[in-house]
């Protein structure tokens, strides 16, 4: 068995000779569930498709390898693909959780990077290739990746891949409304179809209960494309029982930000959940907007990214976290030319957590940027633990 060299810089683990790297983000309270992020890059090196994603395959064996993993269970990845629709056929079926493949190219120049979340201490199953059933101290969490479908229009086609998943809450007495935490939405030619996806998801959760009057689902809904060519919308979300409502709360950081309802569309800008033993925030995508809805900085990646940020952080503190228990990171980027400043932005402040930066385009045409991050807190309280 080949073994590869390997040098730590902050929580960057760099494999040299295989030309890849992964940042690594682990919490675990004392006698509870271990969590982990990890992002893989992998360097280009003239490479086809099929090399680079070798390499980062080779690339999660040495994670695996690493102290403290070696009982960690994968529970979702998401691989991000500069040609989705020809490089999903290339990858093997993965059984072992629920997967995602967008084409949402790295902006490092790589074909592929991964986002892969583990755990240790919770029992682990995988249905169809879709849903993670991730059972743990009487809670049950359902991780559900790659609904798509490809009829008719964006409107048509959010419609039928939110029912495929209400249906699948169904099987686990689950609801959209009571028990669905977090959800992505990607969108082909976002541009152009986002408007779809805004509308039917607005009259399904009306359907469903979900009005400004109770409570939306944090979310980011963003420029990408599935691998099947004629998908316009693929659906990916994260849902929980076994809960008190207690243990969920809203953040909106009206300082800084507006309710998404007031510009016409039905997400929570994060969501706060609280166990015994920590606590998790989720944070939608988030960019560079004000308090009324208003994009600020026109056309000044630099003022945007430093916006969104500070929307970023305001969230955070409302739900007593900061940027330093931020785990993981996902950065969207409209324009690749803005890849080298965006990047030595990132380095600099976040030189410690994964991200990975990829072309997406945001859902409104001034937005050149959007991010969305998970945090996690050791944080005591009367609910059951994690």
């Amino acid at each position: 068995m080949q073994k590869f060299k390997l040098m730590i810089q902050n929580n960057r683990y760099i494999l040299d000779e295989l030309g890849a790297t992964v940042e690594l983000a682990s919490f675990q309270t004392e006698g509870g569930v271990a969590e982990h992020h990890a992002i893989i890059h992998v360097e280009p090196r003239g490479d086809v498709f099929l090399r680079q994603y070798e390499r980062l395959v080779s690339a999660e064996e040495e994670l695996m390898k690493m102290d403290g993993m070696k009982d960690a269970k994968p529970i979702f990845k998401r691989y991000f693909l500069s040609d989705a629709t020809n490089q999903a056929l290339l990858m093997p079926q993965d059984g072992t959780c629920a997967v995602s493949f967008i084409q949402q190219a790295p902006l490092d120049g790589s074909k592929v990077a991964l986002w892969i979340y583990l755990q240790e201490g919770t029992e682990v199953t995988c249905e169809e290739g879709k849903t993670t059933v991730v059972e743990h101290n009487g809670y049950k969490d359902l991780w559900t990746m790659g609904i798509h479908s490809n009829v008719d229009n964006s409107y048509m086609q959010t419609w039928k891949t939110l029912f495929e998943y209400i249906d699948i809450l169904k099987r686990h007495d689950a609801t959209l409304f009571n028990n669905c935490i977090r959800t992505w939405f990607f969108v082909r030619d976002v541009d152009t179809q986002y408007g779809g996806l805004v509308k039917a998801r607005r009259e399904c959760f009306l359907e469903q209960g979900l009005t400004p009057q109770t409570h939306y689902i944090s979310s980011t809904g963003i420029g990408g494309n599935p691998a099947d060519p004629k998908a316009l919308v693929q659906l990916g979300a994260y849902a929980m029982t076994g809960f008190e409502p207690e243990q969920q709360k809203y953040l909106y950081a009206l300082d800084h930000l507006n309710k998404t309802i007031e510009y016409g569309v039905t997400f929570e800008r994060g969501t706060l959940f609280n166990y015994g033993d920590r606590s998790h925030i989720y944070i939608s995508g988030t960019a560079s907007i004000d308090n009324r809805g208003e994009v600020l900085h026109v056309g000044d990646i630099v003022k945007q990214t430093e916006r969104m940020w500070e929307n970023v952080e305001a969230l955070l503190s409302e739900g007593e976290m900061s940027y330093d228990d931020v785990m993981q990171i996902i950065v969207y980027l409209r324009d690749t030319a803005d890849y080298d400043v965006v990047s030595r932005m990132f380095r600099k402040k976040f030189p410690n957590t994964p991200y990975v930066i990829t072309l997406a385009p945001v859902c409104r045409p001034t937005w050149l940027i959007e991010m969305e991050c998970i945090a996690v807190q050791k944080r005591e309280s009367n609910f059951r633990k994690f």
